[in-house]
């Protein structure tokens, strides 16, 4: 399967490959890697003005924000200012509009002078300075080759930052830990710098190569040590960042890594040497001779051929990418494996971190000093008493028909709560066919038989098939037409224009298409709204091969995707393996679930969904594989929901809206991940509904669901009970990471698991005794049972099924009902 990698957004450019210092502890020239040998002292212009050209085609090409390019070495100043400013200029030049340079350098610091620093000021280049300390502490390694003291140099070079016209470009400092320093003395002496910032980086080891470990110094003294730092950090105030810290306090809350060193965020960083040659991270030279390679140059490669490199790959997986130690681990969500090269032994990077116990102790004194043991797990959902797991249900005689669409295998797999990628491709087909039916009636029941719109449609549909169906599969575009067919009165034909001219847009042929405008605005299906005012009462959308334009009847104009602040586009977030999900918060037919729908995100929302999307998506993976290849092959959209009341998650899907699930963003990204299980359920019974007939539609009786105090109609208790077998397995896989631990996670994934198997096998042995069942309702029951059957086996201890009993007792409706 072809991989869609996520985007670099961090440029390391190596600007000159030797270096005027002689550190012991340098990756580049004292570790594994000999290739600094072979390559030219200085960048060329040519490399220089096609890796500018690289970053440029790649921000266009991804509509990246913004990029950091780091000027590196050895030693960048070794350079010199001319070379410095070429590349500051061919940067900036090549990025395309809306796109902002972070441009920054990283130096030891003692070549470091004011013509430099006015230099970086007119360029607006941020200088980060590595410095390990006091004179004692920076002397151990920094030194000059004939092994004279660094250090006055360096503090020289702080100085001139710390100088008001040029404190805006002090970035900060970077101080490699070696245990054998006094951690106070140095954390004084680089206070008293008052630096922005300091990254602490433990010194680079392998298995192979491991790092010291003095003795008597205890089995983690790289945590003691960072710890000790931590302790007068925080009895400082905090005076200044720590990337290392502020990541395990962040990433205990759910929230993204600030480093690589920690947390499961995809790697976006790529490395350019001085010869014109792209690399992995610099850390690997740390691993053995050639580790960073890739065989990919600037001058024959795109960026994006470099993303598909296998070694940038491993660094994209997340949680998927680690080996089994570090995913059973319970602070992997913040160590995230350690650095990649850390973990490298025996040929392979599929070890934990040569730093593993030190990792662990760190964060977890770091959890200890703040708010306590971190306490993970999923929402608290009440429940209900037990029932026997029936171990087959009968099945009538004769084999019932099979949908159209599907295959006895695939309907079978849906039985029992799963779909593989092609089953639920098949209900993909499906679903679109029932749109385009109603589309048809939507057409030959509101007298659009010459229809501009319609008639458009029809003829991309023989042109450009791929844009039409790209639009119609589109969820909410069934959902208007269901609103039109259903006789609501402010389903006006607007919509149809809009589909329209979205899939115009997507052909880029140049058609034309005249649109209705609601309140001032345009909304074009799967890409956006674009706010022209209240004056305007329709807009001619016309479309492009490189993009398109808007003319209002008020005689307005827009280009959106052009900086225009009046377009907002529907934001996609890239997840590992290509799968990519919009996150719709314009199209006015998002309005289909039983819960108020969302405003539009704001900058801050909008990156803790797109962090909690990658985490659920990864835990999904991992521990719900059956259910997580089927998500990513139907779930298309996910619909920021209002928050429902305090302790309640919120979450709903539309029968009319296949593809798309409604959440409020919950806490964790854990309850998340339960969340598009079990909404997703839905979204597949739904899809199998509208081709086939489960049970007898002439039943209007009530049925008691084991989860809610209400009864339900009998397609409310199908739907519940299908839904819930993603929640079971979710609790079970909760009560497998946590077995053999004590804790109150643990005890409450046990205790939910003791719920949600008891009212699943119970609601199954309802539906199947309803007498309602069809035939095919017969054979999805039995699909259910089968799966149930199996998790009456599970030894759970008796407090959890004494919880389970309290939780039955008092039944309420929840998110998971």
């Amino acid at each position: 399967m072809t991989r869609n990698p996520l985007p670099f957004t961090q440029f390391v450019v190596k600007v000159h490959s030797r270096c005027d210092l002689a550190c012991d502890h340098c990756y580049v020239y004292e570790h594994a890697d000999t290739s600094w040998r072979s390559r030219p002292k200085t960048v060329a212009d040519a490399v220089l003005a096609r890796a500018a050209e690289r970053v440029g085609e790649h921000a266009a090409t991804h509509r990246l924000p913004s990029v950091r390019v780091v000027l590196h070495g050895g030693e960048p100043l070794l350079a010199g200012p001319e070379r410095l400013r070429r590349a500051a200029e061919e940067f900036r030049a090549a990025l395309p509009p809306g796109c902002s340079l972070d441009l920054r350098i990283h130096t030891n610091g003692v070549l470091l002078s004011p013509a430099f620093c006015d230099l970086f000021a007119e360029l607006d280049v941020r200088v980060g300075i590595s410095l390990d300390g006091d004179r004692a502490a920076n002397d151990r390694h920094r030194r000059y080759a004939d092994g004279r003291s660094s250090h006055p140099q360096v503090l020289r070079a702080v100085a001139l930052l710390r100088r008001p016209e040029y404190r805006h470009l002090y970035a900060g400092l970077l101080c490699t830990v070696d245990v054998e320093n006094d951690p106070v003395a140095v954390y004084r002496a680089l206070a008293e710098l008052e630096p922005p910032a300091v990254d602490f980086l433990l010194p680079h080891a392998t298995w192979e190569q491991p790092p010291k470990r003095p003795a008597g110094r205890g089995p983690a003294p790289y945590a003691d040590w960072l710890l000790t730092v931590y302790d007068h950090w925080e009895a400082d105030g905090r005076p200044f960042a720590v990337r290392t810290f502020d990541s395990v306090h962040r990433t205990r809350h759910g929230l993204s890594s600030l480093t690589e060193s920690l947390g499961l965020e995809p790697s976006a960083l790529v490395v350019l040497e001085t010869d014109g040659t792209f690399e992995q991270a610099d850390s690997l030279k740390t691993a053995y001779d050639g580790a960073p390679a890739t065989g990919l140059d600037v001058f024959t490669h795109s960026l994006d051929e470099v993303a598909l490199h296998p070694g940038m790959a491993a660094r994209q997986t997340g949680l998927a990418g680690l080996g089994a130690t570090c995913r059973a681990c319970p602070v992997v969500r913040s160590c995230g494996g350690g650095l990649y090269a850390h973990r490298y032994g025996g040929g392979s990077f599929d070890h934990p971190s040569v730093y593993c116990g030190d990792l662990m102790n760190l964060i977890n004194g770091i959890a200890d000093r703040s708010d306590g043991p971190d306490r993970p797990g999923g929402p608290d959902r009440p429940g209900g008493p037990g029932a026997t797991v029936p171990a087959a249900l009968p099945v009538q005689a004769g084999a019932p028909e099979v949908p159209a669409g599907l295959t006895g295998a695939q309907l079978d797999e849906l039985a029992r709560g799963h779909g593989g990628a092609d089953t639920v491709r098949a209900l993909n087909r499906s679903q679109l066919a029932i749109t385009r039916a109603m589309l048809a009636a939507v057409r030959s029941t509101s007298g659009l038989a010459r229809s501009a719109a319609w008639e458009l449609l029809a003829e991309l549909d023989s042109a450009a098939p791929a844009a039409v169906d790209a639009v119609l599969a589109h969820p909410y575009a069934r959902a208007w037409a269901a609103r039109r067919l259903g006789g609501d009165p402010a389903a006006g034909l607007g919509p149809l224009a809009g589909l329209a001219a979205a899939a115009a847009v997507r052909a880029g042929r140049g058609d034309a298409v005249a649109v209705p405008l609601r309140d001032g605005a345009l909304h074009l299906p799967t890409l956006g709204r674009l706010d022209l005012g209240a004056g305007a009462r329709e807009a001619v959308v016309t479309g492009g091969a490189r993009g398109f334009a808007v003319r209002a009847d008020d005689g307005s104009s827009a280009r959106p995707g052009e900086g225009d602040p009046r377009w907002r586009p529907v934001r996609r977030v890239a997840l590992a393996g290509g799968w990519t999900l919009a996150l719709e918060d314009v199209d006015p037919q998002r309005d289909s679930h039983q819960w108020p729908v969302s405003d539009r995100l704001d900058d801050p929302e909008l990156t803790a969904w797109s962090w909690a999307l990658r985490e659920a998506v990864e835990l999904l993976d991992r521990d719900l594989p059956e259910y997580a290849v089927g998500l990513r092959a139907g779930l298309t959209t996910v619909t920021p929901l209002r928050p429902g009341p305090p302790g309640r998650d919120v979450s709903a899907a539309a029968r009319q809206a296949f593809g798309a699930v409604g959440i409020a963003r919950p806490a964790t990204a854990p309850t998340l991940a339960l969340l598009l299980a079990h909404e997703f359920q839905h979204v597949k019974l739904g899809a199998v509904l509208d081709r086939a007939d489960l049970y007898d539609p002439a039943d209007t009786g009530l049925y008691d669901a084991p989860w809610r105090p209400d009864p339900r109609p009998l397609e409310g208790l199908f739907q519940g009970t299908y839904a819930h077998l993603a929640v079971t397995a979710y609790w079970g896989t909760r009560v497998r990471a946590h077995d053999g631990l004590p804790g109150s996670a643990a005890d409450h994934a046990r205790a939910q698991f003791a719920l949600w198997r008891r009212y699943t096998a119970e609601a199954v042995e309802r539906l199947a005794g309803s007498g309602s069942l069809t035939a095919l309702g017969l054979r999805f029951a039995e699909g259910m049972g089968a799966t149930v059957g199996p998790w009456s086996a599970v030894p759970l201890p008796r407090a959890a099924e004494e919880a389970a009993d309290r939780a039955r007792r008092d039944r309420s409706p929840t998110v998971a009902g």
